[in-house]
């Protein structure tokens, strides 16, 4: 009889103490119906075919209606997390008193008593503190968000909000960074790798480790058969689907270099970012990685040289791979679009190309001999004078003598003028040494200047976004426009670039040669300090600059060898399994275009006279 008295009065006390419990709880529960959920806006990068390349802040992908939600991302997720979820109120006794015997059983936690409902509660409404109140809290919260929205609403906001690695959240955003799709399109591995992550993210993704996300995802299929929800066919031809697969990977490291230079763009194009953005980009992430790997492979061949850049352009001036260093890890600077280096020969376009504009011509003759200008005297590379050459001949060799002579007898002014015309927008010095390249320019305006030349003479505007949207699809920006216009007569642009064949077929060049048309120009500076090689094919220019960041000479290390060396790599795998083209040029000169070459022919023959220079006076009297 005692005994039964004590029982009564312990249960008495526990109801008290429960009612006081669970109004307290009530009293102190979060408020849930004007809860604000508190993050830094994201922005996700695209490259060109739409595939993850960078993001910044938390990714939310949009939000899907369970209507929408895969049969078998619905089945593989509740197998994994909750298997009587549509059952249960909210929390499942039955569940926890399983996850309870199995951890007693193993000695260790094995599974967890949660429901789906409980997580829900959890991740909206309560902090990560481990407490008892925080417990109750959260059952109290799963009751009334079973009361408020049915099942499948629940599942589609658990789904919507919950982390699956890498920076995502929701199946929506996982689905597009792990496969490029939307999550109406899963198929049955992927909608079990994608419930696979559920347990553990950060461990089971497949970017951080492909094997345990095999492994994983494995279980989940396993679970899913055990449960009768998929046959042993289904299973079989699940796995080979998955061997299909390319390898899970995230953009390459140096694809951070181009998105740096791209954040202050995206900035200075909306002002203060407050929501999510999506930015698609000119980008091609497969040309990065050859990229990457062209510069890690070549530049370690060439130890004197402790930094190198390349730098790809499509022929409207859309940056489609850039690789601003050696190693983004060891260094951000990017030496792409931040180190101002002298081009040295490379420079030499623009003498030529004012000196076409003036009615010079390929076959036209210069002497290849010594000048000095007060007191300067620069020399050939090869420390030897060659005597009358051809001007087209003069170019590939990158005879210097001839170079200053041609600035000299045009007038430097209209050689910067036509450096400036081509997108040169840093300094250029009014000297003597202006032909040689002396003035420091960066890698990514010096190759835009040669897309001038690729584009058939249209002006180019670099640029890397295509356009900005929210992740509602609306559309913040978008690029209009193509370039500035016609910049060099189509006469101009064949004989330059027929220069520019010539450069690589048999001058400094050669070491560029690939199985297809392609145009180029090699530049070192003084005492080895620069050595670079910018060309083009039909479909892409690429500038390649080798270096050091003290400015240190390097050892035996010219325009024509690590770089063009490095051109070659990376353009050789560029174009792996496309067709040859033929350079863009054209071959047809209208009547306007002989109009305007014989109106610079007449001004040549004019002002020649006027501007002939003590050299070449002695040269004529001499000979």
């Amino acid at each position: 009889m005692r005994a039964i008295k004590w029982l009564i009065l312990i249960f008495v006390w526990l109801v008290l103490f429960l009612s006081v419990a669970v109004t307290w709880s009530l009293l102190n529960l979060p408020e849930t119906e004007s809860i604000q959920i508190s993050r830094q806006p994201s922005i996700t990068f695209l490259d060109k075919e739409g595939r993850i390349i960078a993001s910044y802040g938390d990714i939310y992908g949009q939000s899907i209606q369970y209507k929408d939600l895969p049969e078998d991302l619905i089945n593989a997720v509740i197998v994994t997390e909750d298997k009587r979820f549509f059952y249960h109120p909210g929390v499942d006794i039955k569940g926890i008193a399983r996850a309870l015997y199995i951890n007693l059983k193993a000695g260790r936690i094995l599974q967890g008593g949660s429901t789906i409902t409980q997580q829900l509660a959890k991740n909206l409404f309560l902090t990560p503190e481990r407490s008892f109140t925080r417990k109750l809290h959260e059952l109290i919260l799963s009751f009334w968000l079973e009361i408020r929205f049915s099942k499948e609403q629940i599942l589609s906001i658990y789904l919507n909000r919950v982390y699956l690695g890498s920076g995502t959240y929701g199946v929506q955003a996982a689905s597009e960074k792990y496969f490029n799709k939307k999550v109406e399109e899963l198929n049955l591995y992927e909608s079990a790798l994608i419930a696979s992550l559920l347990k553990a993210p950060s461990k089971y993704n497949p970017i951080a480790n492909e094997k345990l996300s095999k492994i994983r995802t494995s279980k989940v299929l396993e679970n899913m058969l055990k449960d009768g929800l998929i046959s042993m066919k289904d299973v079989d031809q699940a796995k080979i689907k998955n061997n299909k697969y390319e390898k899970f990977t995230s953009a390459p490291k140096s694809t951070r270099y181009f998105v740096d230079w791209l954040l202050p763009r995206v900035k200075s194009y909306l002002g203060e970012i407050k929501e999510d953005l999506i930015v698609r980009t000119t980008l091609d992430v497969k040309l990065q990685e050859i990229a990457e790997g062209s510069v890690s492979t070549i530049t370690g061949n060439y130890p004197s040289a402790d930094q190198s850049a390349l730098v790809a352009l499509n022929i409207n001036g859309g940056v489609i791979a850039m690789v601003g260093g050696r190693d983004y890890g060891d260094s951000q600077f990017n030496r792409v679009t931040q180190a101002q280096r002298q081009p040295g020969s490379a420079f030499k376009i623009f003498v030529y190309l004012a000196g076409l504009d003036n009615g010079y011509a390929p076959n036209d003759l210069m002497v290849d001999s010594e000048i000095n200008i007060n007191g300067w005297s620069p020399k050939n590379y090869k420390k030897e004078y060659l005597g009358e050459i051809q001007l087209d001949q003069a170019f590939s060799k990158s005879i210097n003598t001839i170079a200053v002579k041609l600035s000299e007898n045009i007038g430097r002014e209209s050689v910067i003028k036509m450096a400036k015309s081509l997108g040169i927008s840093s300094p250029i010095l009014n000297s003597p040494s202006l032909a040689l390249g002396t003035s420091e320019v960066n890698l990514l305006e010096l190759t835009a200047a040669y897309d001038v030349l690729a584009n058939n003479g249209n002006g180019v505007f670099v640029h890397g976004i295509r356009s900005i949207e929210n992740t509602s699809g609306k559309v913040l920006f978008m690029r209009k426009g193509q370039g500035p216009g016609k910049i060099l007569d189509n006469d101009i642009v064949e004989t330059m670039t027929r220069m520019m064949e010539l450069t690589i077929q048999s001058g400094t060049g050669k070491n560029a040669r690939i199985n297809r048309p392609a145009a180029g120009k090699t530049g070192t500076s003084q005492s080895l300090r620069d050595a670079w090689f910018v060309g083009f094919t039909s479909d892409i220019v690429v500038g390649v600059w080798f270096g050091n960041d003290n400015d240190s000479p390097m050892e035996n290390i010219t325009g024509g060898t690590a770089p063009a060396i490095l051109w070659k790599d990376f353009m050789s795998k560029a174009h792996a399994g496309t067709p040859s083209k033929s350079l863009n040029y054209t071959n047809i000169v209208n009547d306007d275009e002989n109009k305007k070459r014989i109106e610079r022919l007449i001004k040549k023959s004019k002002e020649i006279k006027k501007k002939k220079n003590v050299f070449d006076s002695i040269l004529e009297n001499f000979f």
